[in-house]
């Protein structure tokens, strides 16, 4: 909630920029209670140029961040609050969208090719019931753009039993990462072709492209990114810390259209038009590295799951990187000033959470709007006995099974609309569990909790189900911008700023919500073990084609750990069933 109409002086406060799939917001902050005061928010279109294609326009992006911060400067004014007070500005962005502009112009050489919606944190309708207001910046139903399994399957092909990019990067080949939407921009868009030759070219994800228009563009615009976004691109080394040579021999990327590779918190520049001209950028984060910061998660061991379309959990893992057996990825948690450690992450998603109240609004009407699972749940109390297996196209991490397809079993005929609502939130926290336990193994202990944010976790079923399911507390905070807030403090702690600290004592206390399991380890336990049964029950439910009859020769991708984030691609959910085995 915005602070009410005051006239008393506040203390410092920092601005963020939450640029997500569908819309872009600026949020700013009081740097010293983390008290959001005021926001503006701007919805952007997506474009689908062809089937299995997601495009955004740059230039409407750049015009919604000016467009956010005007807005929310008027309203501050309306408030009575000096905007000579904000005294610098953070960015999260959506990761992995890639862009390629003209340095000379400014203007972009193609639209930016998206990545998979990141459900942000903050998102206040991660599932938009239909007529429903626009959804907060990270919230989409567009999974993947697809255009670069080709530029996969060819790149792939050269690395028969090489397992280097993963090695370097913490990541899978696949669709889903900057490098292979850069390769294909080279191979197939003239006019970056030409604008690389002629040395005009750069190339950025979202936050390299806002920084760089931000702090004067053509004139004098600071071209960089932060060591988060770069650890998504498969181009950027996360032990060196450093664009990597081979990669970019390997995805034949010219490494002088690179943006040069900052911390998250130090000044890239400052802004050079608008309310705000003056004021210093000074932090960036992808959304989920932004999402773990503004949960505090600062201690190894800390995770955050954030619940939208789907779900995405970082555990922190200190300043080791910690690669996983279980089909996770390992990537940048944050760094937080140049002289500071890089502290790492594991991340795993669940790719149908928010999606399955959607399917049953939306497929099966058995609700109008998305608000009324939790009604219909609570009538109930119980699934009685009835399990939901959402593997809509296969299942995923810890399974990597194409074969499998979506179930619901248990049934008699005492079971009606109200027990398949409740089996439908047991189902994302038991698909959240089994994450969960996969991280629990990667990083050789358990976690003592969870913290949570996203549009779900308004839902108080879910949440005490989670809790439940994993057998520990589930924490949830009252203030729900914690993308916003992380990109905020890691702007006003940089040097030369410095409104913001993140010494552990001086962290403003986060009123939460907490949810304690109320049934018994036992009951826990035997509930879990059913799902597991149902999900076994839901595989080899279609035949899948094997990678030797699509790529005419042997697995490509025999050694590459698949990871999760592929999840309209077919090819790599194949390609992942043959990596748990060869791993």
């Amino acid at each position: 909630m915005e602070a009410p109409k005051k006239n008393a002086v506040l203390g410092p406060l920092v601005g963020a920029v939450d640029q997500g799939t569908s819309s872009t917001r600026f949020l700013v902050f009081n740097s010293k209670t983390a008290e959001l005061l005021s926001h503006h928010q701007v919805e952007i279109k997506q474009e689908f140029p062809k089937e299995g294609w997601v495009e955004q326009d740059p230039k409407e992006i750049l015009q919604s961040v000016y467009e956010c911060i005007e807005k929310t400067c008027e309203k501050l004014e309306e408030l009575n609050i000096d905007i000579s007070n904000i005294k610098a500005i953070g960015i999260s962005n959506q990761r992995e969208t890639t862009v390629i502009w003209d340095k000379n112009t400014g203007e972009p050489l193609y639209n930016a090719i998206a990545a998979p919606v990141s459900p942000g944190p903050s998102d206040p309708v991660a599932v938009v019931p239909s007529g429903s207001s626009v959804p907060a910046a990270g919230t989409s139903s567009v999974w993947l753009d697809l255009r670069t399994q080709s530029t996969v399957a060819n790149l792939g092909g050269t690395i028969l039993g090489n397992n280097f990019i993963k090695s370097k990067t913490g990541l899978p080949l696949s669709t889903y990462f900057s490098a292979v939407k850069l390769r294909w921009l080279l191979d197939n868009v003239e006019k970056v072709q030409k604008a690389v030759e002629e040395d005009r070219a750069l190339f950025g994800t979202i936050d390299s492209w806002l920084i760089w228009s931000l702090t004067g563009g053509p004139k004098g615009g600071v071209h960089c990114t932060d060591v988060t976004n770069a650890s998504r691109t498969m181009l950027f080394n996360i032990h060196s810390l450093q664009w990597d040579q081979e990669l970019c021999q390997f995805f034949d990327i010219p490494e002088k259209i690179l943006p040069s590779v900052r911390s998250c918190s130090e000044i890239y520049g400052l802004m050079k038009s608008g309310a705000l001209e003056g004021v210093p950028i000074s932090g960036c984060l992808g959304d989920q590295s932004a999402a773990l910061v503004g949960q505090m998660c600062f201690q190894d061991g800390q995770a955050k799951n954030t619940y939208g379309t789907g779900c995405f959990l970082l555990c922190n893992t200190g300043r080791k990187c910690v690669f996983s057996d279980h089909g996770l990825l390992t990537t940048v948690a944050y760094q937080l000033g140049r002289d500071k450690p890089v502290y790492y992450a594991l991340e795993g998603s669940v790719a149908i959470a928010g999606a399955v109240v959607r399917w049953l609004r939306d497929n099966l009407g058995i609700i109008t709007t998305s608000d009324e699972i939790e009604k219909l749940a609570k009538q109930v109390g119980t699934s009685y006995g009835c399990y939901f297996v959402p593997a809509f196209s296969g299942l995923y991490a810890p399974y990597w099974d194409p074969s499998a397809r979506g179930i619901i079993c248990g049934l008699t005929q005492f079971t009606n609309k109200c027990h398949i609502a409740f089996a439908a939130l047991e189902a994302v926290c038991f698909q959240t569990r089994e994450i969960l336990d996969a991280m629990n193994r990667d990083c050789g202990f358990s976690l003592r909790h969870l913290q949570v944010d996203g549009g779900m976790t308004n839902n108080k079923i879910l949440m005490q189900l989670q809790a439940d399911i994993l057998y520990i507390p589930v924490v949830k905070p009252s203030m729900p911008e914690t993308t916003a807030l992380g990109a905020a403090m890691a702007a006003g702690a940089a040097e030369g700023v410095n409104v913001w600290s993140l010494e552990p004592k001086d962290l403003s206390a986060v009123t939460v919500e907490r949810f304690e399991p109320q049934i018994n380890a036992e009951e826990s336990e035997i509930r879990f073990s059913t799902w597991k049964k149902a999900v076994r029950k839901s595989m080899g439910w279609v035949k899948t084609p094997s990678l030797a009859d699509i790529f005419g020769g042997p697995s490509i991708f025999s050694s590459l750990p698949l990871g999760f984030f592929v999840m309209g691609s077919m090819l790599m959910l194949i390609g992942g069933r043959y990596i748990s085995g060869n791993q």
